[in-house]
């Protein structure tokens, strides 16, 4: 049991990469707080959590409000007396839309659910860590590479990396650990979060995905997620692991 009775909340749980960490991290322990914008996604993880035996609690949560994120964390305070583990997960995607075709209400919702929802979910998680804590940013290759999207995600996912490296620096003497994680293609339903798709943006990425080895397990991330959260990681802070297959290997 790698996080036994840690308190961990993570968002953007009902399905995917979110799902999948959650599930592991309960029966490496952990307790969990799931939060998800579709409640009914979130309170079917719990009930397959309690049907394994882990224990878990489901919060509605539309990271995209200030609001919404500090009270769940102060629900998961509440339930559980502290926060060990913050997993910074939930995400959408842009529309492939270069600069020249991006308008200002998608960049701002891109970026206000992908970096500013992540921030304010780490500034008020900060405070609560006591000696120690471990923060999780779900990143992407994205957000090292320029041609993995389109103009808003990569820019809100490269921040979030910027954020994380920052953050891991910051506290490091405070005993709190903060580390991102770059999935490249993996099979999760973040594509139906995208509408009015760039035709030239998707055309202009082709070449890139066409090299992509293979799309991977949202399972196969939750394990890095795991490594990452775990004493196992001790010495691991301020940085990015990429989880692609080798795909950004070749270029």
């Amino acid at each position: 049991m790698k996080l036994q009775d840690k308190v961990e909340f993570v968002t953007g749980v009902a399905s995917g990469m979110g799902k999948a960490i959650a599930e592991l991290y309960a029966t490496e322990g952990a307790k969990v707080i799931v939060a998800d914008l579709n409640i009914e996604g979130a309170e079917a993880v719990v009930e397959g959590i309690e049907s394994n035996g882990g224990a878990a609690k489901a919060v509605q949560v539309n990271v995209a409000s200030l609001t919404e994120i500090e009270n769940m964390i102060d629900k998961a305070v509440k339930e559980y007396g502290t926060l060990d583990i913050l997993v910074n997960n939930a995400g959408i995607m842009d529309g492939f839309e270069p600069v020249g075709e991006i308008n200002d209400d998608r960049w701002d919702l891109i970026f206000d659910v992908n970096t500013k929802g992540v921030m304010r979910a780490m500034r008020k998680a900060i405070p609560i860590f006591q000696e120690k804590g471990t923060i999780i940013n779900i990143a992407s290759t994205g957000g090292l590479n320029g041609a993995h999207a389109g103009a808003a995600y990569g820019a809100s996912k490269h921040a979030v990396i910027g954020l994380t490296k920052n953050t891991g620096y910051m506290y490091a003497n405070e005993g709190i650990r903060c580390n991102a994680i770059a999935p490249g293609g993996v099979k999760t339903n973040i594509a139906q979060s995208m509408s009015n798709v760039s035709q030239f943006g998707m055309d202009r990425t082709k070449a890139v995905q066409g090299v992509m080895p293979r799309l991977g397990e949202s399972e196969e991330v939750a394990k890095v997620a795991l490594f990452l959260a775990s004493d196992d990681a001790s010495f691991v802070n301020g940085t990015v692991v990429v989880a692609d297959g080798g795909w950004t290997a070749a270029f």
